[in-house]
């Protein structure tokens, strides 16, 4: 049984809409600029920032033990063990097709995408099924480690940012992304270096150093369960919790690669691109990809840290710390926007292609558990329907992103400055909108 790849991301529903391009996108700043006008007349000192210190409704008590039993948290690190090493075992010993082999959709589709709304909705959930972490702690006790080093404070969350830009570049511009070897190899790459620096720097390591557990716990910080600062398990205000997100060295970069790469993804579907690279040969299509990939990220970069200098300002007398740090909680919910409008179609398409794979992993005509005839249903969601997911995405992530913003606005800037103080970054947003918005439907 063989199931076509559909890992091109963002499959259907591009132009689509049932609106013109520009009509989209002159609502979708329109929203953002009314939302913008209510929270500077109604919004007059900071909300979110008070509950950032973790207040909420305490959730039962019963609930709290069940989470922070010693049985859930070894279960979920088994539970973990078990995931990563099927997707290795299937990765190494099936065939080298994603056609027939469901071990890249579990990788791109299931554990990329899904790690989104799971830890939005509940938490960091990747810091409890880390295998790494397993891993990491059962080599330290094999080898009667002594105290790990204490990470230098200076490395904060660089180690992840790059990171994510080797996957984000294997994802989307290495030509044979979805060779089951490929990502064999980046597996053993990349746990030879994350068990490396685990072992120098002990379980501290992982909640700055991986990746997908920074990616996670960013996520997560919009989750609406968190907790307070003596431990309790509490139901919150999601934006509260992003509020209270610690601005680190680097969380930054880890921000603009996600933002950047996403972007990326838009501009290499468009028929421009496509043009681009129509005749390039596969050296010359990966170093287009590349330049693309870092540009994307640059501009991203650069828009978001010329709006916060010039916004410098305007800041309140005594006010400490870097403005694109303490802005930076701002661009989660854009970055959570973009990536449902990206990676909708692929999770309802691609995402079935998961389990109807797992039937015969190894191609040796077995149908485990019955659906090894079964195909994608490719009208489980029209066209349109997709892209109205995507533009509605796009405009919520950024008004989230302004009202978060303002929050923090008002507790940054001086009085009468409030206002100018946030002119560049509701004109960064704007240019994130139209930007989002064109990439995805624009042709």
């Amino acid at each position: 049984m063989t199931v076509a790849p559909i890992l091109a991301h963002g499959i259907g529903g591009r132009s689509d809409l049932p609106v013109p391009l520009w009509l989209a996108q002159y609502g979708a700043v329109t929203a953002l600029v009314v939302s913008f006008v209510v929270l500077i007349t109604f919004w007059k000192t900071p909300r979110l920032e008070a509950g950032a210190a973790g207040a909420g409704r305490p959730l039962p008590a019963w609930l709290q033990r069940l989470v922070d039993a010693r049985a859930t948290r070894v279960g979920l690190r088994a539970l973990g063990l078990l995931l990563a090493g099927a997707t290795v075992v299937v990765a190494a010993l099936g065939p080298n097709s994603s056609a027939v082999n469901p071990a890249p959709t579990w990788v791109y589709v299931w554990f990329w995408v899904g790690l989104v709304p799971a830890s939005i909705l509940l938490g960091p959930v990747w810091r409890l099924l880390n295998p790494l972490r397993t891993l990491s702690a059962g080599l330290a006790r094999l080898a009667r480690d002594p105290e790990p080093r204490p990470m230098p404070p200076w490395l904060g969350y660089w180690p992840a940012a790059a990171g994510l830009a080797v996957f984000a570049w294997l994802e989307l511009v290495y030509l044979y992304r979805d060779e089951p070897f490929t990502l064999l190899v980046f597996f053993i790459l990349y746990g030879t270096v994350q068990l490396w620096a685990g072992f120098l720097y002990g379980q501290d390591w992982y909640a700055r150093g991986d990746p997908f557990e920074v990616y996670s716990s960013l996520l997560g910080s919009l989750s609406p369960f968190g907790r307070r600062d003596d431990g309790r398990l509490v139901l919150r205000n999601p934006l509260a919790g992003l509020a209270g997100l610690k601005a680190e060295p680097g969380l930054v970069a880890v921000v603009c690669v996600l933002l950047g790469s996403t972007a990326f993804d838009g501009l290499s579907r468009t028929q421009g691109w496509n043009n681009l690279i129509i005749d390039a040969g596969p050296l010359q299509n990966a170093l287009l990809g590349t330049v693309g990939l870092l540009v994307m990220i640059a501009v991203v970069a650069v828009t978001f840290e010329v709006a916060t200098r010039a916004s410098e300002r305007f800041r309140r007398r005594g006010d400490a710390g870097e403005l694109d740090r303490r802005f930076v909680h701002s661009l989660v919910p854009i970055l959570v926007g973009y990536t449902v409008a990206h990676y909708f179609s692929l999770f309802v398409f691609q995402g079935q292609a998961g389990y109807i794979l797992v039937s015969d992993p190894f191609d040796r005509g077995w149908d485990l558990f019955g659906t090894a005839d079964w195909k994608i249903n490719l009208l489980l969601v029209s066209t349109t329907a997709i892209a109205v997911v995507q533009v509605c995405s796009i405009v919520t992530g950024h008004v989230l992103g302004v009202v978060v913003a303002h929050d923090r606005a008002v507790a940054t800037f001086r009085g009468r400055d409030t206002l100018r103080g946030q002119y560049p970054l509701l004109v960064t947003m704007v240019f994130y909108t139209l930007g989002g918005i064109a990439l995805l439907l624009g042709t």
